[in-house]
């Protein structure tokens, strides 16, 4: 099994276990992820999800070149790669639910386009994050470009691209690429999930809405998002972070 989820508590992982190839991504592992975040969204005791690898010293390591290869004259294959590889991309970057990614190696093409689309990054010191089409002679798709734009900016973006060099972690993350250098990936992207995992669920999933929808062009209210705003007084969620707040306890959400 090349993908699989778990579940501690409020925190489930989607572990990445293809380690003779460096957990590259296959068309069947593009085609399995989304379900895996499907499940993890439907499950009401999760609040958070952790990408990462099933084994230490690893992220992913992106797309199978090989298979790459075997299939490149293939239309019909071409078209069912790409559709699986944004269905996964968007299914990440849409979540309801905060995802975290947990990148304990190498995070290159496919594979930094995964931490891409989580919504925070956690780095080893000796991870390495690039995007290398332009090494390959293939075009990195709008969508998960603009997921680095949105990142970065779109002078660095260029500069990623048009190089194709790898970013250590200390570069990575003074440009913003990931949000924190850790010696256990793993291990702080779980004691950070707890720490969202302890807030007002309804608070946190309808920030990452707004933001979403703001990375997605929105720049005003609409409906929705007023009634968002207005309807969280109603709650549970509020009474109980009032009544916390009066009792000087913490809220048990």
């Amino acid at each position: 099994m090349t993908l699989r989820l778990e579940r501690d508590g409020p925190v489930a992982r989607l572990l990445i276990d293809r380690p003779e190839r460096r957990n590259a991504m296959t068309q069947a592992m593009w085609e399995t992820l989304p379900a895996l975040v499907a499940q993890a969204m439907a499950d009401d005791a999760v609040r958070v999800l952790i990408l990462g690898s099933a084994r230490p010293g690893l992220f992913c390591a992106g797309a199978d070149i090989d298979e790459f290869a075997r299939h490149s004259g293939e239309e019909k294959w071409r078209i069912a790669n790409q559709a699986a590889i944004r269905s996964t991309q968007y299914a990440l970057a849409h979540a309801e639910k905060p995802v975290l990614a947990a990148i304990d190696g190498d995070c290159v093409g496919g594979g930094c386009g995964l931490a891409l689309a989580c919504d925070l990054r956690i780095a080893a010191p000796h991870a390495r994050l690039g995007i290398t089409p332009a090494k390959l002679g293939i075009v990195y798709s709008l969508f998960d470009t603009k997921l680095l734009v949105d990142l970065v900016g779109p002078a660095r973006a260029k500069r990623i691209l048009f190089t194709g060099m790898l970013q250590n972690a200390q570069t990575a993350l003074a440009i913003g690429l990931i949000d924190e250098i850790a010696a256990d990936p793993m291990a702080a992207a779980e004691r950070l999930a707890l720490t969202i995992a302890a807030n007002a669920r309804h608070s946190v999933r309808s920030s990452k809405a707004m933001i979403r929808r703001i990375l997605d062009g929105q720049a005003d209210d609409d409906d929705v998002t007023l009634a968002l705003f207005r309807d969280a007084f109603t709650l549970p969620d509020f009474a109980e972070g009032v009544a916390a707040f009066r009792e000087k306890r913490r809220p048990d959400f």
